[in-house]
Parts: C-alpha cells; sequence; structure tokens
C-alpha cells in the first residue's frame, strides 16, 4: 500500500514538525495498514533540531512535491526476458500475456533492450541472409528448444559461431561446392549426404526426421570437429523454424536507442512526450537503482493513483505542499482560520480554537486510547511551548496549558527549564544566512492584490534582538523580490518581554503597519510591545490594515 503523507506547512516550525510526528505515530497505532509517514516541506530550524535530539526522534524526510508521477500510476508489469531467449520462446510468451512488448534484461535487472511482434515479424519475412545465425552467435540450446532436438554429438552450451545455414538438397558431389568450413547442414538420413558434409568441413549437422545417427558418422564429426543435433521434424519444417532460434538481443531495439521514461517524471512531461513520440510502451526505469520496472502507456496515464495527504497546522493554499490540487487531502487537522484550499468531496477537517495543532493531536490520543510514550509527548509538549512562548501568548487557552503540563509530566521535563533550552538552541543564528533566518518560520498571505510574507525570529534579549534586525533587515527587500512579494514582515519577538521588533520591506509597507498597529514605523522597523503572536495579532492588524490604505 502507498503512504499517506502528514505534512505541516511550508518553512515549518517546531509545531509543524512534531504534531506531524506524533499525529503519523497516532495513525499507524491505530491503522491496520502502518502507511502513515510524517514529511516536511523545508528546513528543520534550530530550535526543531534540539526538541528531536534531545527526545531522539528522526526529523522527517524532505518531500518537494505531491504531482503525480509515473511511479504513481499502475505500469504494465511485464515478466523479462535474457538476451539469449529464442524469438520462438519471446513469441510465445507474447501470446500467453497478451503482450507484443518484452523487456530484456541485463543480469543485474538494468534494461538492455526490448523486442515486439514487430521485430520478430521482420526476422521471418524480411531477413534473407543465410549467414544470420553466426552473426547472431545464435545458441545451441535455442536451436534444439526450438526444433524440438537433442544433442547428439557436441556441447549444448556451444553456439553457432561461423557459416552459413543451408539444406542438404543436392548429391553429394554438387554438395561439396556449396558447403564451406563452419557452415550448419541441415540433411535427412542419408549416410553418403552426412559423410560428405562432414568431410566439407561443416560445424554443425541437422539431422531430420528423428533419424538415428549411425556410430561412424557419429565418430567421424567427433574427429572432425562436426556437432551433431537431431529433430523430428522434416526438412522443411526444421529450415523455416530455424530461424525462431535466433536470440532476441540481435533484432532487439537496444536501450540506448529507447525513449525510456524515470519513476520520478512527472506524468505531465510523460504526457508531452507521448504526444511527440507515439510508441505503444514506454520502459520505466528506477531511478535510484537503474532497475527495470514496468512499461507505460497512454491508456496507464489516464488511470493513476492521487497522492494520499493529511495537512496538520495549515489549511491554506500558499503554505500546502506544491501540487496540491492534484492530490487527494483525506483530512485536516488546524488552529488556524479557514484558509483557502477546496476539496473534492467531504474529509475530515478539525479545527480548534487553541494555541497550538499539537494540543488537539493529544486530544486524539486520548479519544482513541492510544497511550502517548515519553518521545511523542516531548514532541507535543515542546509544540506547544513553542506555539504558546510557554502560555504567554494571546492564543494560548486554558486547554494548551492543560495538556502542556499532563504531557510534561510523561516527558519527564520541567517546563519552564526546558523550554528555556529550547528557545535558547532556536536563537542561536551563528552560521545561518540572513535568507535562512527569515524562512526558518515563514508563511505566505494575500490580501486583495497583495502578496505578503510574514516570518517569526525569537530571541531571549533585547541585545539579541538588535542583532538579529541588523543582519536581516538589509536582505529582506532582495528576498522579497525574489520570492515575488509584495510585503516582507519579520517578527523578532522577545520572549522574556513579550514584545517584537517588526521589521519589513516593500514600498506601502511601513504606511501598512502604521494603519494596523497605530505605532511608528520609521527606517523599515517598528516596536509593537505585547505583541508576540503572528497568528493571532499580527496577520489579523495587517489584514484589517490593508483594506484601509
Amino acid at each position: 500500500m502507498k503512504s499517506t503523507y502528514i505534512i505541516g506547512h511550508k518553512n515549518p516550525d517546531t509545531d509543524s514538525i512534531c504534531s506531524a510526528l506524533a499525529y503519523a505515530n497516532l495513525k499507524n497505532e491505530i491503522s491496520e495498514n502502518k502507511c502513515y509517514k510524517a514529511k516536511r516541506l523545508g528546513d528543520v530550524s534550530s530550535e526543531t533540531q534540539f526538541v528531536l535530539d534531545y527526545f531522539g526522534v528522526k526529523a522527517p524526510q524532505y518531500l518537494t512535491d505531491i504531482y503525480p508521477r509515473i511511479i504513481d500510476i499502475p505500469l504494465n508489469k511485464v515478466n523479462p526476458i535474457a538476451g539469449k531467449t529464442s524469438l520462438k520462446k519471446a513469441w510465445d510468451q507474447m501470446r500467453e500475456e497478451g503482450m507484443v512488448t518484452l523487456p530484456i534484461l541485463n543480469e543485474d535487472e538494468t534494461l538492455k533492450g526490448v523486442i515486439t511482434a514487430s521485430d520478430i515479424t521482420y526476422s521471418d519475412m524480411d531477413v534473407y541472409d543465410n549467414k544470420v545465425l553466426s552473426k547472431a552467435n545464435t545458441p545451441y540450446k535455442n536451436i534444439i528448444e526450438t526444433l524440438d532436438g537433442e544433442m547428439v554429438i557436441g556441447d549444448i552450451n556451444s553456439c553457432v559461431k561461423t557459416g552459413k545455414v543451408l539444406v542438404s538438397a543436392a548429391n553429394p558431389d554438387l554438395m561439396e561446392k556449396f558447403i564451406d568450413p563452419g557452415d550448419t547442414v541441415i540433411m535427412g538420413n542419408r549416410y553418403d549426404a552426412q559423410f560428405c558434409s562432414i568431410e566439407a568441413g561443416a560445424k554443425l549437422l541437422i539431422v531430420c526426421m528423428g533419424a538415428e545417427v549411425s556410430r561412424t558418422i557419429q565418430a567421424l564429426a567427433t574427429e572432425k570437429g562436426c556437432d551433431i543435433i537431431t529433430t523430428p521434424h522434416d526438412t522443411f519444417i526444421a529450415s523455416r523454424l530455424i530461424s525462431h532460434s535466433l536470440p532476441c538481443e540481435y533484432f532487439m531495439a537496444p536501450e540506448e536507442k529507447l525513449t525510456s521514461i524515470l519513476t520520478n517524471e512527472l506524468v505531465e512531461n510523460v504526457q508531452e512526450l507521448m504526444t511527440k513520440t507515439r510508441f505503444r510502451y514506454y520502459p520505466v526505469i528506477n531511478i535510484r537503482d537503474g532497475k527495470f520496472v514496468g512499461f507505460a502507456s497512454r491508456r496507464r496515464l489516464l488511470d493513476y493513483e492521487k497522492r494520499k495527504v493529511i495537512l496538520v497546522d495549515h489549511n491554506e493554499v500558499s503554505q500546502a505542499v506544491d501540487g496540491i490540487e492534484q492530490g487527494e487531502i483525506l483530512e485536516i487537522i488546524d488552529h488556524h482560520k479557514i484558509g483557502s484550499l477546496e476539496t473534492m468531496g467531504p474529509i475530515y477537517f478539525r479545527n480548534q480554537p487553541v494555541g497550538c495543532t499539537g494540543t488537539i493531536v493529544t486530544m486524539m490520543y486520548d479519544e482513541n486510547g492510544v497511550e502517548i510514550t515519553k518521545a511523542m509527548a516531548g514532541l507535543l509538549v515542546s509544540a506547544i511551548l513553542s506555539d504558546t512562548l510557554v502560555f504567554r501568548s494571546p492564543t494560548c487557552t486554558p486547554l494548551d496549558k492543560i495538556m502542556a503540563e499532563r504531557l510534561a509530566k510523561i516527558a519527564e521535563i520541567d517546563i519552564e527549564t526546558y523550554a528555556m533550552e529550547m528557545f535558547k538552541a532556536g536563537s542561536d543564528l551563528s552560521g545561518k544566512t540572513p535568507k535562512e533566518i527569515c524562512f526558518q518560520d515563514f508563511k505566505k498571505f494575500a490580501a486583495g492584490d497583495v502578496n505578503f510574507g510574514a516570518g517569526q525570529v525569537n530571541s531571549m534579549s533585547a541585545v539579541e534582538v538588535e542583532e538579529i534586525k541588523d543582519m536581516l533587515l538589509p536582505h529582506l527587500a532582495g528576498i522579497a523580490e525574489e520570492q515575488g512579494l509584495d510585503h516582507i514582515y519579520i517578527m523578532i519577538t522577545n520572549i522574556l518581554e513579550e514584545s517584537t521588533l517588526l521589521i519589513m520591506a516593500g514600498e506601502g509597507a511601513e504606511e501598512v503597519v502604521e494603519a494596523g498597529f497605530k505605532r511608528e514605523a520609521k527606517d523599515g522597523a517598528s516596536y509593537l510591545p505585547g505583541v508576540v503572536s503572528r497568528k493571532k495579532q499580527l496577520i489579523p492588524s495587517l489584514l484589517l490594515a490593508y483594506q484601509q490604505v
């Protein structure tokens, strides 16, 4: 069963990642199919990494998008063949499996080429080369298999390496003029013809009609290095069928001439490719190990399975994984305002006015009777402490505090001591670029025709606030332009003083801040005492101001 991804928003914060991990764990506990996996849409912040390290939990893997890819479509699964497989055996397999194309693989399961029904038809109808058996290095095994034959003299593992193929239809004197050393001769049970062919240097005799080969001929063949195969078919049938013993690799389309598709290729791109090339089947190659996995076709592209996702800590299109409109949303667990996402049908949507998604997930553990482990409790309490700024944020509710205190006991931490360590780790910005700092907790919004982004950086002192301002402010305009934003705002929040220094860039951004907060905005900065919540204080005030200016 394919995985269902549980993912937070882009530029994830601690709540986004920890709630995704904890909810994936819950879903796997209560589901028969353990198919739920937490994913992330951005880098792990220093604060979140501290939490993960503290409780020994691995960070979710990064997810670029959920656009449908070739791996999501039901491929034609075909039994492969080896390059030395006879055309007859390949044809029989095509008829049995209802296919017109077979993959030819190397020993390591990588693609060597493909053979089609048309290739086999060509070999039977359009090839007039009587040396084709030797040119194709045809194995004796193929000849025996095709002619229902038996090896009388010689090594069954040998191949036809030299000469042409001819049928003994003339008297021995005339045959001597046509047989060259290394030839393959198809003949009946005539002793003189067999003797003459061996003496003329034939490498392989195919004796028809099931005739026994005399001891004298066998002895002579052994002496002269001539191999002998017998077949129950007559010379007409044998001469007609022998071309079917040719190895498929001689007529196949080699891998380098094929239009192959990698498993991670977007379905949209493959559809465009198919309109230009018009092949019936396209070999699909696993991007990880280079092995062949199946064939894609136009019909199969219409029947792909959408990637299933559960969203936590957001419900806005601008914050969701790329390709969300082509995925299937199963659930949304969030504590923000109702956003712009639409679904094709009804889903489980849980939205509660609490300070943290982790609080909601904790309630769901209780509702399903699932015990919360120390690690999961650690993730959830960290999410609550981070989102509520240790209960200082106006978004914090009594329920958040109750849940956090209970989880702290399970996680065996002291809330104040642990929170200060967590925030200290988060405020350590050494080694990070201004862009990385801005996007460690960042969300995009729209107000009419204006696109803006808002990030938040927590600090532990007024001195640190000023240092962060001086580091980020010169780069904000460039970052906004790069992201296609009209305005950009970064909250530098002093947790201990419960205040924010808001820095901004973009024409008109200062006027918006002054209108929204009635505070002076000068030189790209505005001091906002008592403002610590992006969700409940910053964004609502900005949206209202955009309607006024």
